[in-house]
């Protein structure tokens, strides 16, 4: 059994341990929500640009064939990885590194080659360290971009991905990052950045809007494409910080929690400690004053 000493030095670091974890429980608190407050006012601009692509899709797609939206034989698959760069985040980073390593064997499955070569874009440390550690190929790696990325950044990983596209380094691109859904809910989620598919669910009820294209529908798609992939890259950036900050303030939450427990359980134990060490004493005075 650990002695009093023992016991109290314990209690002193658990305590110093749980005066830390309270603090970046503090910082990620009030950082969690700028960054949420960041996710909700973008989504109402990305959900708009969604339903307008999937309008004009059809129509500009059938007067010339847009490269982006060319869809061919998929062959070679590019996965663009979006994680944290900070640990202390709970099962955060290893949940999306589980779930790229099923959507790769889920890809390999649906394409029946077990050896489909997968290219990687990896987008924060404990993504790029992941796929550094299981020795995937990577293609560029983006690590370091901040609480609010910088469309700069945006724009380099959006070129990264259309270059491996275009240059038919690889058929099909897809996107894995963790969706902020609530304080304590972030899920791992898949979509398609390439070839250019508007979403189904984009699509409005009733009679579909008659578009006037000057100088054509051609040439304004062909701008708004890649806009429109930079949007499918920038939000999920956001939706990463804010799900990072939520996980981390959770899980020094909970740290902080067990802190407090275990001193008190230490507390508890070094109270016995030291009620046995008086007692025997008091019967070594008594034994001694007897003989």
């Amino acid at each position: 059994m650990a002695t009093a000493r023992e016991i109290r030095r314990r209690i002193r670091s658990v305590k110093n341990v749980a005066q830390i974890t309270r603090a970046v429980q503090m910082v990620a608190s009030s950082k969690m929500r700028r960054a949420q407050e960041r996710v909700v006012a973008s989504r109402p601009y990305s959900d708009e640009l969604m339903r307008l692509v999937a309008r004009l899709a059809k129509q500009a797609s059938e007067e010339e064939d847009l490269p982006l939206m060319t869809s061919r034989p998929v062959r070679r698959v590019g996965v663009v990885v979006i994680s944290p760069d900070r640990g202390l985040a709970g099962g955060l980073p290893g949940n999306i590194s589980r779930r790229v390593a099923q959507l790769a064997t889920d890809l390999r499955r649906e394409a029946g080659n077990s050896s489909l070569p997968i290219s990687y874009v990896a987008v924060g440390r404990r993504g790029r360290d992941f796929l550094a550690r299981t020795q995937q190929p990577l293609i560029a790696e983006f690590t370091n971009l901040g609480d609010q990325p910088a469309q700069a950044d945006v724009r380099a990983i959006a070129r990264a991905v259309s270059d491996a596209y275009l240059n038919g380094d690889v058929d099909r691109v897809l996107l894995v990052y963790p969706k902020f859904v609530s304080t304590v809910v972030q899920t791992p989620t898949v979509i398609q950045l390439l070839p250019v598919e508007p979403p189904e669910e984009a699509e409005t009820n009733g009679p579909t809007p008659q578009y006037i294209y000057e100088p054509n529908a051609a040439e304004i798609f062909a701008a708004l494409l890649p806009r429109y992939i930079e949007t499918l890259i920038y939000q999920p950036l956001l939706e990463n910080v804010a799900s990072f900050y939520s996980a981390q303030m959770v899980a020094m939450k909970n740290a902080t929690d067990n802190a407090t427990d275990l001193v008190d359980d230490l507390t508890l134990t070094y109270n016995k400690a030291r009620q046995t060490a008086i007692t025997t004493q008091i019967l070594e005075v008594v034994a001694g004053s007897n003989a």
